[in-house]
């Protein structure tokens, strides 16, 4: 499972303005209801949830929110580089600029677990995050996204 199986062109939003933590996770629900057909509402609660047990702001201004929905039919992912970096209470204080949203069906366990490595390793890439900072379009990041799968798997 490649980073591009996860995310669409259509699920990328390559200039996010959102102030707050809140207003990012609502952004991205709503992105991800467009894309998957699941209630924009239900998404946001999920993701809320998942906040209230820890932080998913990795650190080096990377989050990757995530959590599981009874209606999906697979694993969705969304894609935002913020137009300015915002708080997120990342483990290590700093603000956050790239975020990857990961929606799995209920039961996806290990499948969901794989998914969530897979973009930590990419991200974990400093290389890719300068890129990704770089880029202007949502075609742009996700042909890097593509790239940077094709490396990651030599």
């Amino acid at each position: 499972m490649d980073v591009t199986d996860l995310v669409q062109p259509k699920a990328i939003i390559p200039s996010l303005k959102a102030s707050s933590k809140k207003q990012v996770l609502q952004e991205l629900a709503r992105k991800a209801s467009e894309v998957s057909g699941a209630d924009q509402r239900e998404i946001f609660d999920v993701l809320l949830e998942r906040e209230r047990l820890g932080t998913t702001g990795v650190g080096h201004g990377i989050a990757i929110p995530h959590g599981k929905l009874p209606k999906l039919e697979r694993i969705y992912g969304v894609f935002a580089r913020m137009d300015q970096p915002i708080a997120f209470d990342a483990i290590d204080d700093e603000p956050v600029d790239l975020i990857f949203l990961l929606l799995a069906p209920e039961g996806a366990g290990a499948d969901h677990l794989k998914a969530l490595a897979r973009v930590s390793r990419l991200l974990r890439d400093r290389s890719v995050c300068t890129k990704l900072r770089g880029c202007e379009s949502a075609d742009a990041i996700y042909a890097l996204f593509g790239e940077a799968a094709a490396s990651h798997a030599a």
